[in-house]
């Protein structure tokens, strides 16, 4: 297995429970990628929220396998913070007609209304973000709701990300729904993502980590700090032979990989075609930030996530991890919340010092309204490198070349996130490695890209969600993603003064 986050650790964990030799490279000394949990001066603290639903019976199964009853249930609570005031999320037509006003509100439906008109004449599929949201939803709420934030995510205009991303993170409904009840007084609250979902006690970490031990008290193998460095393949270039990491050489019969595609492309040997290696190098990718402060004092605000829309900050969203679960706080006298940076390797975001990210994230806290900035006791700072793969105008392309060299290496799946450049969630990429075990072991041929590949939205279906015991009823907010990353975090810790 390549990567040891939830991808590369599930597919692990499967086969050393099947008795088969399993080794686990990982290039960070901790696993979980994105998904791990940070540890600092006994706080804990997630990279990105990460929720536990599924519509998978069998990835809930092996959640529950693995966890047990410190698999708590959460209720969600979640609000944008637009405008100087904070909107509950998801909508409801009350909060929406006292936050927004009733004549943006009319603004809005009227700019629904003429993008329904325009829908029925559109003879191709919108391409882009701006046209399905637009398409959708009308420009008036594209403009106010949609294309300032999906910039700051991403970094890029919205003119170039594709439109499968729009498909897979937003409902179509929500919006219709509100015009609906605004106009014809047709009912009041407007729900349209799940309410509830599963969490582990000590965060999403845990889980990972219980995976890893249980590979090695199966007998699997795990390497941590051992980045892959090459690929070796068989002379017709049909089979993988052998993979060099962490400094040894391990002959190999199967690779489940869920090293980022540009990555595995670069440690090819012998080298992938020049085709293949130009698209690779072409894949985008985000990057993230966290920057995990302090705070004397109770809880902030009761959700465990807000959306930060106002384009005064450079924050894209703030965490409240003692409402996740109580066991990541320690102290009752003091909160912890993470002040989410998405940013690109490189840019002034990430290469600014510790000191400066902290002393960033105090003022914004500050002036959002959340804290007063001389609350603020420490902070922790964690980069990580690819956290988000950028769907633009280029990225099918070139996975699709990738594809077909990829093809033609017998013994190499890929799963995960990364490793199929799809932005999944945790159940998906975990899907992937079942289905990559089954066609190494089973003989199966099932296609790992088709897995999440019908554009369908993440959360449309109930999902799965059966307590294992009374959890604490703490409003939770259900975060966008459940990630993992195969590139390695770096963290340091600075104490404000």
């Amino acid at each position: 297995m390549l990567g040891g986050g939830p991808a590369g650790l599930t597919a692990g964990y499967v086969l050393a429970r099947s008795a088969r030799p399993v080794v686990v490279f990982e290039a960070d000394d901790q696993v979980g990628g994105l998904a791990r949990t940070v540890v600092r001066d006994g706080y804990r603290f997630d990279l990105g929220g990460h929720r536990f639903f599924t519509k998978s019976a069998e990835v809930q199964d092996l959640w529950e396998q693995v966890l047990g009853e410190e698999l708590l249930v959460r209720d969600r609570l979640s609000r944008i913070f637009w405008r100087g005031r904070f909107i509950d999320y998801p909508l409801r037509l009350a909060d929406v007609v006292r936050k927004v006003g009733p004549l943006e509100l009319a603004r809005c439906c009227a700019s629904y209304a003429r993008a329904v008109v325009r829908r029925g004449r559109r003879r191709a599929a919108p391409e882009t973000f701006e046209e399905w949201v637009c398409d959708r939803f009308g420009r008036r709420l594209f403009e106010l709701f949609f294309k300032s934030y999906t910039e700051k995510v991403w970094g890029v205009p919205t003119s170039e990300i594709r439109a499968e991303w729009a498909a897979q993170r937003i409902r179509t409904l929500s919006f219709s729904r509100v015009v609906r009840a605004a106009l014809l007084n047709d009912g009041g609250d407007v729900r349209s993502l799940i309410e509830r979902f599963h969490y582990p006690r000590l965060g999403p970490g845990q889980m990972w980590e219980a995976m890893a031990a249980e590979i090695v008290g199966a007998g699997g193998q795990m390497r941590l700090g051992a980045r892959v460095t090459a690929l070796e393949l068989d002379e017709a270039g049909e089979r993988v032979a052998a993979v060099r990491a962490g400094g040894e050489r391990v002959a190999v019969s199967q690779v489940i990989s869920s090293l980022a595609l540009r990555d595995v492309v670069a440690v090819a040997d012998p080298p992938a075609p020049p085709e293949v290696r130009a698209a690779a190098a072409g894949l985008r990718y985000r990057d993230f930030a966290t920057v995990a402060l302090v705070v004397r004092g109770e809880d902030l605000f009761p959700d465990n996530w807000i959306y930060v829309h106002d384009p005064g900050v450079r924050v894209g969203r703030i965490q409240n991890f003692r409402a996740w679960s109580e066991a990541m706080v320690p102290d009752a006298a003091r909160t912890c919340v993470g002040m989410e940076y998405f940013c690109f390797e490189g840019d002034e975001l990430w290469n600014a010092s510790d000191a400066e990210l902290v002393a960033q994230a105090t003022r914004e806290l500050d002036a959002i309204g959340l804290a007063d900035a001389r609350r603020v006791e420490a902070g922790h700072v964690v980069r990580v490198p690819k956290a988000y793969p950028i769907y633009d105008a280029d990225y099918e392309a070139r996975v699709t070349t990738i594809r077909g060299w990829l093809a033609g290496i017998a013994n190499l799946q890929q799963v995960g996130r990364n490793g199929l450049h799809r932005y999944n969630n945790s159940d998906h990429s975990m899907l992937t490695a079942l289905r990559a075990v089954d066609n190494a072991c089973a003989g199966t041929s099932h296609d790992l890209w088709a897995v999440n590949g019908d554009g369908e939205y993440h959360e449309e279906a109930r999902p799965v969600v059966q307590p294992y015991r009374d959890a604490p009823e703490t409003p939770a907010l259900l975060a966008d993603d459940a990630l993992s990353a195969s590139g390695q975090a770096t963290e340091r810790t600075l104490h404000s003064p």
